[in-house]
This record gives structure tokens, sequence and C-alpha cells, in this order.
């Protein structure tokens, strides 16, 4: 703070240097004038100088001191009082700033929130028909027919689903219900809506779970699962996927594994970001990014490690971690 109040004040301090150097100047042209008064008279006056440069350092820096300590958001309290006149001017400025940007931001806000609410709703109103959809493809007798017409409709529905949670995310903390759920149970409920596109790709799901009850969020974890599932079916063909369970230390474990296309090794630090899709299969107009980012961001909430590991052609395993109880307690109550 010191070397910016100086730096404010230069032109302050080279006035008063180049006034007491044309001093001393007046003082050598001039031999009426004696030299020694001369250079007294500059020496008290640059020690005054100097103590008003102090005063004044102290009175002008604790406003914006108090401006740059503050915190940054819109809590008006916080606002240092002025007390010099370009000091009110700043005070009255930001404080005015800072109520319009404010109004502004709550303004947005509760405009997200009504488009948030809308798009929430027009999804549940989008379910009945589609359900409906799903009905009357049943009754499809043409076995390839039903089989293309239900892997679309399973595309649409999942697409769906995953927008209604990533709505939902902001207020996840809002949502959670930490409990003891059953691992198998949620594992066939996500693994069911898939036969008909996984008997299409011709793929098998093998399960050996040594460990069935762990603590999580069923809603939420159910969501993960369905992510990670879906990709590993849309990525792979002609196989099994492996779906094992069990303790490592005292942690809760889940694998999915898969002999599908892999993922290369410069994307795997990427592939939970974002809107990210791949660089090896860049044109893929089926990938949206989205699936794995809000897996991650989930994982996050529900305290879950998530381990990848991957080869190009050899196929990829996603390992979970859970949490010890002794971890979750802190928010087991929301």
């Amino acid at each position: 703070m010191i070397r910016r109040f100086l730096k404010e004040r230069r032109s302050w301090i080279g006035f008063v240097l180049v006034t007491e150097f044309i001093f001393l100047l007046i003082t050598f042209v001039d031999p009426t004038i004696p030299l020694p008064s001369a250079m007294y008279a500059v020496f008290l006056s640059l020690i005054l100088f100097v103590l008003f440069l102090l005063l004044r350092y102290v009175k002008e820096t604790k406003f914006y001191k108090g401006l740059e300590d503050r915190e940054n958001n819109f809590d008006f309290t916080s606002m240092p009082d002025g007390t010099s006149p370009f000091e009110k001017v700043v005070e009255h400025v930001t404080t005015d700033q800072m109520e319009q940007l404010k109004e502004e931001t709550n303004r947005m806000r509760q405009q997200l929130e009504v488009e948030k609410d809308d798009l929430v709703s027009w999804i549940h109103e989008v379910k009945t028909p589609l359900t409906a959809l799903h009905l009357l493809i049943d009754r499809v007798q043409d076995r390839e027919l039903n089989e293309q017409l239900t892997y679309e409709w399973l595309r649409i529905h999942f697409l769906l689903d995953q927008q209604l949670h990533q709505k939902r995310m902001p207020a996840i903390e809002n949502d959670l219900y930490i409990d003891f759920v059953d691992l198998k149970e949620i594992l066939f409920n996500e693994i069911s809506p898939l036969r008909t596109w996984c008997k299409q790709r011709r793929i098998g799901f093998d399960l050996d779970l040594g460990v069935t009850e762990i603590l999580s969020d069923a809603k939420w974890l159910s969501f993960m699962l369905r992510q990670l599932l879906t990709n590993a079916v849309k990525y792979s063909e002609n196989n099994d996927i492996r779906i094992t369970s069990g303790l490592n230390g005292n942690k809760p474990f889940l694998t999915i594994q898969d002999w599908g296309r892999g993922i290369e090794k410069r994307d795997l630090s990427r592939i939970f970001e974002k809107g990210f899709t791949s660089t090896a299969n860049h044109t893929d107009a089926v990938a949206t990014g989205m699936g794995l980012y809000l897996t991650k961001r989930v994982a996050n909430y529900l305290m879950v490690l998530i381990d990848v590991e991957s080869e190009p052609g050899n196929g990829t395993t996603f390992t979970l971690t859970f949490p010890e109880l002794n971890d979750f307690e802190h928010i087991r109550g929301m």
C-alpha cells in the first residue's frame, strides 16, 4: 500500500523536490542569500513534507484498505465510509453500482428459476406421451422394427432424464437422502430398460456382487450407474459387460468393465469435462459430452471416487469407491 501511495502522489513529491532544487539554485546564483541558512530551510521543509506525507498516508489509505479488504459480495454494510469528497464520490458510485448489480442478479436468478421450473415441468409432461409411445412400440410385431424403435425411444428417454437431473443438480444438496441401499436391486432396475438395446448389440451382463448393501442416495446413485451403463452399451458390441463389487479395506467398490472401443490415453484426463466427447471419434454425433460430466458432479456430492482405466480397442473399466459409514455421517441427515 505504501508503494502505491507514493506512486499516486509522485506528482506532489516531484513538485516539492523541484521547488527545493530551484530555491537552492537561486541561493548559489545570488550571493546575498546565505547558503547555510538556505540549506537549513530546505532541510526543515523536507522534514515537514515527509511528516505531511505520513499523515496523508494514514488518513487517505484507511478508506482504500477497507475497500480492498472487503469481501466481494453485495453486502453494503461492509462498505467503508468515505471522509474526503473524493472518497465519498467513490463510495456513492460503488454503492449505486452494487445496488444495480444486486437487483439485476436477483432478476436474472428469478428468471432462470422460472425457466428451469418450466423446463422441468415440460420434461414431466413429455414423459406421459413417451410412456404411451413405449406401449405402442411393444405392440409392433416386426422384430427388427421393434428393436429400432425401442433404441430410438431409449435415446429420447435417457436424454430427457439427463436434462432433468442436470436442472436439479444445483439443488442436489436439498434432495439427498443418505441411507443403506440395495446395490443389486438398483443395478437390475437400470439394466432392465437396456435389454432390447443390448439384444440388438449382442451384449450381456455378468454380475459378481460381493457387496450388495452400500451407503448412498438411491436416486442419484441410479442416475450415475445409468450413465456408466449406457456408455458401456453404446461403445461395445458382441461382448459381455462385467459388473463386480467388493471391499477395498473398509470401503465398498463397484467396477463396470466393458470390452468396447476404449478411450485414448490423451482423452482420459478430460472425459469428465463438460461437453468433451472425444478426439479420436470427434465426428460422433451421438455423444453429448454431458453424461460423464454429470456423473462426476454427482459423485462429488455422494463422496464417491471414480477411477478409470482404458485401452483403445480393449475396453474401459470404471471403478466406484464408496465412503465408509463414518465418512458420511456429517451429511446423512440431508
